[in-house]
Formats: structure tokens, C-alpha cells, sequence
């Protein structure tokens, strides 16, 4: 443990967790990746050679070390191994192009890049890139010598927002931060040294929303996986008994989909965590469906990933399938180590009615919140105007004290002068057996100045009318809520999965 000298208090940071679980649980296998299998104490070895190889590589405390590659052992040890050494980590998304990923690491400043050898094609040519990563390795010494004692409050990675324009901002993340937001994982979540984790969420996004240091800190097994095919997710759950995976709703969905058609149902007590975009009713009573519990969280880059959790009552378990998905929906309240620090608020920062139909803007603040935007002061300061953190979500704020996000700002449909949730009526559609999924805009109109507008995926083999799906909303909502066009085919996606609702108003222009 490292301490504090003066006040014997003991620093918090995330190289701790592994620290213990290499003592306390140094013969378990710790990270399972393709035919290979690390215990513990192998991979606390890998990490002190990926960070004593990085300090002869040349990197100094400080520095940026940029990781583009899929979910695996190098990506994860990099959690630590970058630390380690005193460097601050920038996960790149696997999924960008050349020039996007050109931007971030000039923006960054990045010295070297561990990568995937077939991915590092994409990197600018001035990037060092380690493409030889067990190689690589093996020149590192154990224990890594001389790596520099962690400020609690240093920032030890950047992860650059997908926003769906503009450029990115670059996220900072402190020791702190990381180290309590994956406490709250563990609590939230029920990680214990019998939980395996099996990585559907990539580690780019949220450094995989600080699972990477909540698996380690309870003594889990981490199980990589490079890509997410339902197929390959199915069989490592029963292969590995899996209990943990995280996802986006999207990957919820197609995997409950193949298991409905498969006629799988899991029996193991495997829990979902989805968080990313506020998932339909329909999509948590589908997970329901094929065993599995689901827990909906609610956060964004800027909160380390999930700050408020749908805290679930056990009175609860005996409403109605309908019932219960509805409350499952609901963004909830602050994670245990965020304390009681959210909040919605008019334009004067006033909290509004806790009546469930007065919306504001969602704004946090506590110990999983960004230091602050890499490089852009203006940003920070307006993002934390009023000393809170604007998530730039609209909610409302029920009874219970539960939160429960209807739309982005810029999503709002504002149709003759009442506002409408295009997420209320997304969720709606997705009610519709023949709905995949669905993405509701304002379409301009000479009458009411705006009107909904739904973008339709269908399910495969499944066919629906632009006139039966109105009909559909205009039985379950208020008519003016209903979308007055229909339009369908995919819907476009930024690199994180978020539909890009821009680029469908844009086709409206």
C-alpha cells in the first residue's frame, strides 16, 4: 500500500486492487483471452514488465500512452501498466478513422502507441507504435523499478467524448476518480472474487466504465472478448460461467434476440448492465426473458461511465412484467459513492417538482466526475457553471426521488409550443412487435413549425406500415406526441454505437 507519511492515510488509486489481488488471490486465473489464461500473480508480473518496458521505451512520467486495440490481456494490463509507470492512458476507439484518430493523438499529445498490428495501419507515421506487444513485453523487468509514487488527484487517462459533432473533448480521469467509481461497481453490481466478467463492453469507452479496475479490486476473472458476436457470447457464458457483462442496449437486444430464436435461456443468475442510451421497456423484459437480470445505469464520459443506478426494491419483484420494466427504465439515483449529488434543474439551477412530468437538465456533481476537459478550459468552465457538472440531458424527477431521463436538449421535439420526449415515443415504437428499433427527430412543418419524425429498423423478417405504426402511438400517447412521418432502413451510428440523430435531421435540410 502506499501511504502518506504525515497522516498515514493511504493513497486512492486503482494500482492498490491489483496490488492485493496478486497477494490474496495470486493462483486464480485472473484473464482469460483466446486459448490463454493468466492467474493473478502472472498478471501482476505482465503489468510491471508493460510499465518497466515502457519507462526504457522512453516514456516519462506525464506522458501520454495511447492503446488501439480490441478487449484484450494487452488492453487491460494497460489499466495498469500505464499507470504504473506514471503515464496517463488514452484508449482509442477501434473504430475510427485514420483522421479522426490522427486529431485525438495530436491532441493529446501522445509519445507511443501499443496497437493491434492490425489496427496500427491508422496511425499517424510520427506515433511509435508497439505493434509487437509479447515481444515487446519480454524485455521488461519484474517488479518494475523505479516507477513513480501516484498523486491521488493526478489524472491518470483521457477518454475523448463520441458526440455526434464537433470534435471531441478530451475526458480527464484522476487515481481518485477511477478508484472509487469502481467501488462503486463492486456494490452496485455484486462483484466478488466467484464473479466472472466477460468483456462485451469495449475498454475504449469509459475505460469499459472502470471495469477494468472493478473486476481486478474484487479478485473476478476477466474474460476477453475481441468482438461481439452472440454466437461467440452464448458460448463463452456457458463455458466460463459467466455471471457479468455490460452493453449498451443495441448488444442487449441482439443477443436476446439470438437467444429468443435459439430458444436459450440462461439459469446461472447472469447479470446485464446497460447503460449508454435510456433502453425500452421492451428491450429489459426481452432480457428478462432469457434469464437474465437487468440492471440500467445512467452516466456519461464525463462521470467515469455510470454515476446513478436504478436501484432495485425487492417489493418490486411482484408487479407485473410491465410494470417492473417500466421502473427498470428509469435512470434512478446516485451511485453509493456519489452520495446524493444528483440533481434536475430549471435555467436558475432551482431543483424542479419531484412530480415525474416537470422537465430540467440532469446535473451531478461528487467523486466520480471529471477533472475537467484536456486542453480546453472554456469547455470546463461552462460544463461546471453553478459548481455542478451539466450532463445536457433533460429529466424529470418522480416521486421516489428516482430520475428519469426524457431527451437530450438538442433532442427535444418542440411541436406548436409543447415539448415532446422523443425518447417517450421511441419507446413506445419499440413496443411494436416489428420494431428493431427506433430514433424519433423534428421534422419541420409549416403548421406547428416542427412534428416528430420516427426512423424504423425492423426486425429481421418483419414487415410494418408508416400508417400502422402511427396508428400503434396514437393508441398508447397524446396525438400530438405521435410522429406524423415514418421512415424506414438502418439507422446511421457514431463509433460507440449512439444513433446519430444529426445526421437523420440533417437529411430533413
Amino acid at each position: 500500500m502506499l501511504y502518506n507519511s504525515v497522516h498515514m492515510k493511504s493513497v486512492l488509486t486503482p494500482l492498490d486492487f491489483l496490488a492485493r489481488s496478486a497477494w490474496v488471490y495470486r493462483d486464480r486465473i485472473a484473464v482469460v483471452d483466446g486459448d490463454r489464461r493468466f492467474t493473478y500473480a502472472e498478471f501482476n508480473q505482465r503489468v510491471h514488465r508493460q510499465a518497466s518496458a515502457l519507462r526504457a521505451f522512453g516514456v516519462l512520467p506525464g506522458d501520454r500512452v495511447a492503446v488501439l486495440a480490441a478487449n484484450s490481456a494487452g488492453a487491460l494490463e494497460a489499466h495498469f501498466g500505464v499507470l504504473l509507470a506514471g503515464a496517463v492512458l488514452v484508449m482509442l476507439n477501434t473504430r475510427l478513422q485514420a483522421g479522426e484518430l490522427a486529431w485525438i493523438l495530436n491532441h493529446c499529445e501522445a509519445r507511443v502507441a501499443i496497437a493491434d498490428p492490425e489496427l496500427a495501419a491508422g496511425l499517424p507515421p510520427h506515433i511509435r507504435a508497439i505493434t509487437d506487444y509479447e515481444g515487446w513485453l519480454a524485455q521488461g523487468e519484474f517488479p518494475a523499478a523505479g516507477t513513480p509514487p501516484p498523486e491521488e488527484d493526478g489524472f491518470i487517462a483521457i477518454n475523448y467524448t463520441s458526440g455526434t459533432t464537433g470534435f471531441p473533448k478530451g475526458v480527464m480521469y484522476t487515481h481518485r476518480g477511477a478508484y472509487l467509481n469502481a467501488l462503486g461497481e463492486i456494490i452496485e453490481h455484486g462483484l466478488t472474487s466467484r464473479s466472472v466478467y466477460l468483456w462485451t463492453l469495449p475498454m475504449f469507452h469509459c475505460n469499459g466504465w472502470c471495469f477494468p479496475w472493478a473486476v481486478t479490486a474484487a479478485g473476478a476473472r476477466h474474460v476477453c472478448l475481441r468482438q461481439v458476436d452472440p454466437r461467440k457470447v452464448v458460448e463463452l457464458i456457458r463455458a466460463e460461467g459467466v455471471t457479468h457483462l455490460c452493453g449498451a442496449p443495441v448488444v442487449v437486444s441482439t443477443l436476446t434476440q439470438y437467444c429468443a430464436a435459439q430458444g436459450i435461456r440462461f439459469h446461472g443468475g447472469l447479470k446485464i448492465v446497460t447503460a449508454g442510451a435510456p433502453p425500452a421497456p421492451a428491450v429489459i423484459r426481452a432480457a428478462e426473458e432469457i434469464g437474465a437480470s437487468l440492471a440500467h445505469a445512467y452516466g456519461l464520459t464525463e462521470t467515469y461511465g455510470p454515476h446513478a443506478i436504478c436501484a432495485w426494491h425487492p417489493e418490486w419483484d411482484a408487479l407485473p412484467a410491465a410494470e417492473r420494466a417500466q421502473l427498470r427504465a428509469r435512470q434512478g439515483v446516485p451511485f453509493t459513492v456519489a452520495g446524493t449529488d444528483l440533481r434536475v434543474v430549471d435555467g436558475d439551477m432551482r431543483d424542479v417538482p419531484a412530480d415525474g412530468q416537470t422537465m430540467g437538465e440532469a446535473v451531478m456533481r461528487g467523486n466520480n466526475v471529471m477533472l475537467g476537459y484536456y486542453k480546453n478550459p472554456e469547455a470546463t468552465g461552462d460544463a461546471f457553471r453553478g459548481g455542478w457538472f451539466h450532463s445536457g440531458d433533460l429529466a424529470v424527477m418522480h416521486p421516489d426521488g428516482y430520475i428519469e431521463v426524457r431527451d437530450r436538449q438538442k433532442d427535444i421535439v418542440i411541436s406548436g409550443g409543447e415539448n415532446i420526449s422523443s425518447i417517450e415515443v421511441e419507446k413506445v415504437l419499440a413496443e411494436h412487435p416489428a420494431v428493431l428499433e427506433a430514433a424519433v427527430v423534428a421534422a419541420p412543418d409549416e403548421k406547428w413549425g416542427e412534428v416528430p419524425k420516427a426512423h424504423i429498423g425492423l426486425k429481421p423478417g418483419q414487415t410494418a406500415t408508416a400508417e400502422e405504426l402511427i396508428a400503434f402511438c396514437r393508441a398508447r400517447l397524446a396525438h400530438f406526441k405521435c410522429p406524423k412521418l415514418v421512415e424506414f432502413g438502418v439507422l446511421p451510428r457514431t463509433v460507440t454505437g449512439k444513433v446519430r440523430k444529426n445526421e437523420l435531421r440533417a437529411r430533413l435540410q
